[in-house]
């Protein structure tokens, strides 16, 4: 499909007269007119199509059309009446009225004025975009124009428009009806009328209750817009804002194949794609996040079948490839900054924007074709923090994408079908295949949904995060492993990964005012594990990432031994030869499996915390702790003490290991580059020289990453007795110190924090250790450079942080539930400190 020539053969009646309006006729401010979904289509024709955006054209009926219908055909005093005794909170009564009121819609025709608008709006729209109808050239005068007005058949989606949808703190998008691949006038009639009648639907009549909205102060408006030919390739939703934490700098994109009713009704599970917007800006390419979706169904034409669109199901191949190419993720990315930015500038205020795209098969290119602010995140209190904590876990029942950071818990109810809704009570969990708008009436009462299909942008997801609820969807099997009745809890707050436990689990909520924290001298970091934790962990009140560590990313979204995928053909073990091989099917080079999935977990938590600093540990696996990943024992020794053997710097320059040091690197250095994520500082633990120190520098010089340059910083962890004696010499070395209070502990006091035996020794509190640490930062600080500590100690005891504090420590880093009690307690030592001088 491409762009239409726009023509200025438009009416000229005042708009607030006309029937019909183009959409380059409309713009923002004209939402009573023609609704939120025509009038943003036409504000962004209008202002951003000179920016490179395309927005396929069309025509919308006004709000005095649709009044004008209901005033010829005498219909609201009926309505009205019907109206006067409804109760929403009775499906029965609700599911009455919607029926009725319906049937009186449609069975009232179009006054011929109305239709005869609608019709000669189509027929250009048709001309537009070079539709021909040949068979009537042999026809003149009249019999010629009858002839065209029902021969043209161009395809048009036909949505409704409610005037009052759409508003920055109420999503009214959904509740009434869409149509798609609508061909020919009688079509197009035909669906413009049932698009007046969804105005009564039931969950469109719950949902303007709910929201305390009259009813015949909303008007409708419909939208013909020309189809894009996306059931030919792909299509989906994007948001400007994170759906589920808020973060505001990461641009969410999901994909799936055919057209995007199955993404916004959660029938696919598609793919996901976030972008970094700061860095997208000075451009750089950062998606930082790639997952997969299943993608078993796509929606495309009906050819000469009795429906106009239809489902069917997509071959393994296309399952197990991403939707859409990185240039086009960075360009849908770029349209969602372009539209977020301008209708911020629009309305003054920051909006954030809910945009459903679609890519045309003919052509390759690139459509938006609705766009809305998002009404979630964007309402929510930016001076309040509010936590769950899960306090115990028990037995998985079904897991899935987390929607919201809330935990709800109650009985299972398990619905397979819509009509059942009445069964639900107040307080239970919903548990079903997907939702759609007629299950809203009951969705409010939840205390948690649970769906087998769908992604963050899909139906259920919407309206739970909408609700304050908590929502897990895209669990596959969670209609037969949830057993009716069964007492559960819905836990969002574990990062993407939503999980439905057994039981009543005991959990606790936080909440805190952070426009009420003090702000210590002392750098509060806090040590970072999960990537798909990170943007919730960036609205904590910090300095930056004091610790990230490899080891999980490697563990959790690798599993894969780095010399495996290097020596994939040397592998002996047949078995995790066709594990590997699964793993890595979408690369063309196994290497390069591991380098995206560390560069993209690395980017995820450097662009959550971007510009702070984050200080990422480079892996520190013991000998068994690799040998324990894919692959893994055929390149490993066999070390009686591996604590202490053949761990950290030792092996990045090794001969025996130095390529898969460089696979690191390699992501690394891709972060920085290509991400634009140069916040980054790599950190190499267990460094037992400086001599290894420099060693590690030259392998990592090879590969891009010279200190000093672009930047570039090289912290050292502080954990050897050795690192602390020689600190004047590693300050030559590296840029900064980060103690592990951990390893310093057993080494300085020789034992194995790991042995029963001796584990009621272990304490960072203990004097020689203590002294260890105060030597450190004193001889650190001396040689100008910086020191922090990224250990277990000032998180358990508040004597251990104000030691830190007494002796001058420049930062200190914390796991993320400690993080807002320890910044308060040091900045209670630091005044008690000023005090004292």
């Amino acid at each position: 499909m491409v762009q239409a020539t726009v023509k200025s053969d438009f009416a000229d009646v005042a708009k607030d007269e006309a029937f019909v309006l183009w959409f380059e006729q409309v713009g923002i401010d004209d939402v009573p007119l023609v609704g939120g979904k025509n009038a943003s289509l036409g504000e962004m024709i209008g202002q951003l199509t000179a920016k490179g955006i395309g927005v396929p054209t069309g025509f919308a009926t006004t709000a005095r059309a649709y009044r004008y219908f209901m005033q010829e055909t005498g219909l609201e005093p009926q309505l009205r009446q019907l109206f006067a005794d409804l109760d929403v909170d009775n499906l029965d009564s609700l599911h009455r009225c919607g029926r009725q009121a319906r049937n009186l819609v449609l069975h009232a025709s179009f006054p011929l004025e109305l239709e005869q608008a609608i019709a000669a709006a189509y027929l250009q729209l048709c001309e537009r975009y070079g539709a021909e109808a040949p068979l009537c050239d042999r026809l003149e005068g009249d019999e010629r124009e009858v002839c065209q007005r029902y021969s043209y058949d161009t395809d048009v989606a036909v949505r409704s428009s409610a005037t009052a949808e759409d508003l920055p703190d109420a999503s009214f998008a959904g509740q009434q009806e869409t149509y798609l691949n609508v061909r020919g006038v009688r079509s197009v009639l035909e669906a413009c009328h049932r698009c007046f009648a969804s105005l009564f639907t039931d969950r469109a009549i719950s949902y303007r209750t709910i929201q305390g909205f009259d009813h015949f102060d909303a008007a409708l408006s419909v939208g013909v817009q020309k189809m894009v030919r996306s059931d030919l390739a792909a299509s989906g939703v994007m948001f400007s804002i994170d759906t589920e934490t808020g973060f505001k700098n990461a641009v969410l994109v999901t994909a799936a194949y055919g057209l995007g009713e199955n993404v916004v009704q959660g029938t696919v599970n598609p793919d996901e794609y976030f972008v970094f917007k700061p860095t997208l800006a000075q451009g750089y390419r950062p998606i930082v996040k790639k997952s997969l979706g299943s993608k078993t169904l796509k929606m495309i034409y009906a050819q000469g079948d009795s429906k106009q669109t239809k489902n069917v199901t997509v071959s393994e191949d296309d399952r197990d490839r991403l939707a859409i190419s990185d240039d086009e993720i960075l360009t849908l990315a770029r349209w969602a900054c372009t539209i977020e930015d301008h209708y911020s500038e629009t309305r003054g205020t920051y909006t954030p924007m809910d945009i459903e795209w679609a890519k045309d098969g003919e052509t390759g290119e690139l459509f938006i074709v609705q766009a809305r602010p998002e009404t979630v995140q964007s309402q929510k209190s930016a001076t309040v923090l509010r936590n769950f904590y899960l306090q115990e876990r028990g037995e998985v029942l079904a897991d899935g994408r987390a929607v919201g950071e809330a935990i709800g818990q109650g009985k299972a109810r398990v619905i397979l079908d819509v009509s059942h809704i009445k069964t639900f009570k107040p307080g239970e969990v919903l548990v079903t295949q997907k939702t759609d708008p007629d299950w809203e009436p009951i969705m409010k009462k939840a205390s948690a949904i649970v769906t087998d299909r769908g992604g963050r942008t899909c139906h259920a997801a919407i309206i739970a995060r909408e609700m304050g609820i908590p929502a897990i969807v895209g669990c596959t099997n969670a209609t037969e492993a949830i057993a009716p009745g069964t007492d559960v809890t819905v836990c969002c707050a574990e990062g993407e990964a939503g999980r439905v436990y057994a039981g009543l689990l005991p959990f606790e909520v936080q909440e805190t005012q952070l426009d009420e924290l003090p702000r210590p001298h002392t750098q509060v970091l806090v040590n970072v594990g999960n990537p798909e934790e990170a943007f919730g962990l960036a609205a904590i009140p910090c300095d930056g990432v004091g610790l990230a560590r490899l080891e999980f990313i490697i563990n959790n979204h690798i599993g894969v031994h780095p010399l495996s995928l290097l020596h994939f053909d040397e592998l002996t073990d047949p078995l995790e030869r066709e594990a590997i091989a699964q793993l890595t099917a979408q690369y063309d080079s196994k290497p390069d499996f591991f380098i995206d999935k560390l560069a993209r977990g690395v980017g995820t938590i450097a662009a959550a915390f971007y510009p702070k600093p984050v200080v990422v540990r480079m892996s520190d696996f013991k000998s068994n702790e690799y040998a324990n990943l894919l692959g893994g024992k055929q390149f490993e020794p066999d070390e009686e003490n591996p604590m202490l053997g053949w761990r950290g710097a030792s092996r990045y320059y090794d001969a025996n290991y130095r390529e898969a040091f460089g696979l690191e690197c390699r992501a690394m250095a891709r972060v920085r580059h290509e991400m634009g994520l140069v916040n980054v500082i790599p950190m190499i633990p267990f460094c037992r020289t400086p001599e290894e120190g420099r060693r590690v520098l030259a392998e990592m010089e090879q590969y891009g990453l010279k200190r000093g340059e672009n930047g570039l910083q090289v912290y050292v962890m502080c954990e050897i007795p050795s690192n602390v004696i020689l600190a004047d010499e590693f300050s030559q070395v590296f840029d900064g110190f980060s103690i592990g209070s951990n390893d310093l502990t057993q080494l300085t006091l020789g034992l194995d924090r790991d042995s029963a035996l001796v584990a009621h020794l272990f304490d960072e509190r203990n004097e020689a250790v203590k002294r260890m640490v105060a030597r450190a930062i004193a001889t650190v600080r001396a040689a100008g450079r910086k020191i922090g500590i990224c250990g277990q100690a000032p998180s358990d005891y508040p004597e251990f942080a104000r030691f830190l504090v007494e002796e001058g420590i420049d930062s200190i880093s914390l796991n993320p539930d400690t993080v807002l009690k320890t910044r308060l307690y040091v900045a209670e030592v630091e005044q008690e400190l000023e005090g004292d001088s």
